[in-house]
């Protein structure tokens, strides 16, 4: 017998809405990272995998500074990962067979590193707690992109490869001026050769990690300087979209960010959050721009369907302007506003007033934001409730929500090495914002199968704290993404349906239609009960099969076309 309170997903406003016997939210500093945490993903329920520029790093490896670590969440410390490519400034994420890839990169300062402009470094998916013996494949004389490719973004697509958009081809004080107006994918498609994009060339010149989201009809949203167009992967087509609103431009060197938020059943609607970045004209030279020039506190959304496109951008507002921020989507459905500067752009000692010689941008902006999606426009962002940290989160930070359900906070390097002094020194210091459920008793997923289809059927044991009364009852299954340069890229909530026996001890849920809804590959379950959200359950979604693969589950009832 059943409960008849089936809830998903249910937003409850506000930042405080566990038992007041807990902390509440709060930051605990917690580690140091080894190396700048300038790229940072999820690996398992243990691990997450840190990239930085090859330079001067404190951790090291085989006699040189290291710019690969692995970060252990359970002794929140970091050991050197060898990689041998730079990486400074790429992309990735996770395949559908639990593959870790690192893509791109730069032309390295330091005799220690290759070449990694056409690089794909791989991380295996690794079965020990610690870490040990787990190591990155890196030899781009065996495996590598077919074009250099410096500030690329990349995001999973519905047969569990990686899609890989845009960049440049070397070195560029700011904005791209020797774009890579192509698309390719990992592993290749079209006997390698990259697809020309007429929209990268229009985007110029601030176009550098467009932000890119996979639809759950397969195709692909993107986003890039104040452009936006949603691009068929199948039939290499592109639909043109409405600008951003108010002239506000929010990919790199104006970094905003930008998130697709939950689905949810039946019909999986998509909807794009893009949030930050600036208004400045990208045809005046970086030189005469300022690093106190304003920040933008827009916030535009949109239904990305036929009917939600002629509808248009929503408009509102942060309660802070942001450049650099980042978005992590929360289990509850909520999404999480952090970093970044109120001031300035991305980039570093290009324009005027550049913070001592380095830092294009000032004024760090220290409190995070909630915006709860379901509320009224106008009452969708609060920072009730948050707490301020003492660490600035600038250019080249991090921010990913963890296995435990919270989120960890990295990086931040605006200068051209590893320093101690200045305004904003490198930041190593690794930082976890605790949400109020952190510090009461939680669910708890139990007996989670390693692998769930889709459009399946399944019930789990739980675990319910005798004090939640099940009000609301949320499973959601989660991509956590790889953040880098203020995007999570792949990061993907979608909500489940849910019920509750009676007897609180089972839970049935129906996982995600097919692999277009959900794209593939390893994610998390987590379990939220009135606003108390458990540890994530890892799982591999789909068949765990490299890519390609095929289609999986059944249609959506109704067609997003």
């Amino acid at each position: 017998m059943w409960d008849s309170r089936l809830l998903f997903p249910v937003f409850l406003a506000g930042a405080g809405t566990v038992a007041a016997a807990g902390q509440g939210w709060h930051f605990v500093q917690n580690g140091t990272s080894g190396i700048v945490a300038l790229e940072a993903i999820v690996v398992s329920p243990t691990l997450a995998v840190f990239f930085d520029k090859p330079l001067n790093d404190p951790l090291s490896i085989n006699g040189h500074p290291a710019w690969g670590a692995l970060w252990n969440f359970e002794t929140n410390t970091a050991t050197a990962l060898n990689a041998v490519s730079d990486s400074f400034c790429a992309s990735g994420g996770l395949l559908s067979n639990g593959t870790m890839a690192s893509l791109a990169g730069n032309i390295p300062a330091i005799p220690a590193a290759l070449d990694g402009r056409q690089a794909i470094r791989i991380f295996e998916p690794c079965q020990s707690p610690d870490g040990s013996g787990c190591t990155l494949f890196d030899n781009s004389s065996q495996l590598h992109l077919a074009t250099p490719r410096w500030y690329p973004s990349s995001l999973k697509i519905f047969d569990g490869s990686l899609m890989i958009i845009g960049g440049i081809h070397e070195s560029t004080p700011f904005y791209n001026t020797d774009p890579v107006n192509s698309f390719e994918f990992f592993p290749p498609k079209d006997n390698g050769v990259p697809r020309p994009s007429a929209f990268l060339e229009r985007s110029l010149p601030a176009n550098l990690f467009p932000r890119g989201f996979a639809l759950p009809d397969g195709r692909v949203f993107i986003v890039a300087n104040n452009q936006t167009i949603i691009y068929d992967i199948e039939k290499n087509t592109e639909t043109i979209l409405p600008d951003l609103p108010n002239g506000v431009r929010v990919t790199n060197p104006f970094d905003g960010t930008a998130t697709l938020l939950p689905l949810s059943p039946p019909h999986f609607t998509p909807e794009i959050l893009v949030c930050g970045g600036t208004n400045a004209s990208d045809t005046i030279p970086s030189e005469s721009l300022s690093s106190q020039d304003p920040a933008s506190d827009q916030c535009s959304r949109i239904v990305a369907t036929p009917e939600g496109i002629k509808q248009g951008w929503q408009v509102e507002h942060m309660i802070n302007p942001r450049m650099m921020p980042e978005m992590i989507l929360l289990p509850n459905g909520q999404v999480l506003i952090t970093n970044g500067a109120q001031t300035g752009y991305a980039a570093i000692g290009s324009v005027g007033g550049a913070i001592d010689g380095s830092s294009n941008a000032d004024h760090p902006v220290l409190t995070p934001e909630l915006y709860t999606p379901n509320a009224p426009l106008g009452q969708r962002i609060s920072s009730k409730g948050l707490p301020t940290t003492d660490i600035p989160r600038m250019y080249h930070s991090t921010a990913t929500l963890t296995p435990m359900g919270n989120i960890m906070l990295g990086g931040s390097n605006p200068n051209g090495q590893v320093v101690s002094t200045g305004k904003f020194p490198s930041e190593l210091r690794i930082e976890f914002l605790n949400p109020p459920f952190m510090t009461v008793d939680r669910p708890k997923l139990l007996n989670v199968p390693a692998k769930i289809g889709f459009n399946q059927l399944l019930t789990v044991d739980v675990s319910v704290p005798s004090n939640l009364q099940a009000v609301t009852v949320q499973a959601a299954v989660v991509d956590l993404g790889f953040s880098s340069h203020t995007f999570h890229s792949s990061q993907r909530l979608v909500f489940m349906e849910a019920r509750l026996s009676l007897n609180r001890k089972s839970l049935t849920i129906t996982t995600p239609p097919n692999n277009r809804v959900f794209p593939p590959g390893p994610a998390f379950v987590f379990l939220t009960i009135d606003d108390v959200t458990s540890a994530g359950a890892q799982v591999m979604v789909g068949t765990g099969g490299s890519p390609p693969v095929p289609d999986q589950g059944i249609k959506l009832p109704i067609s997003l076309l």
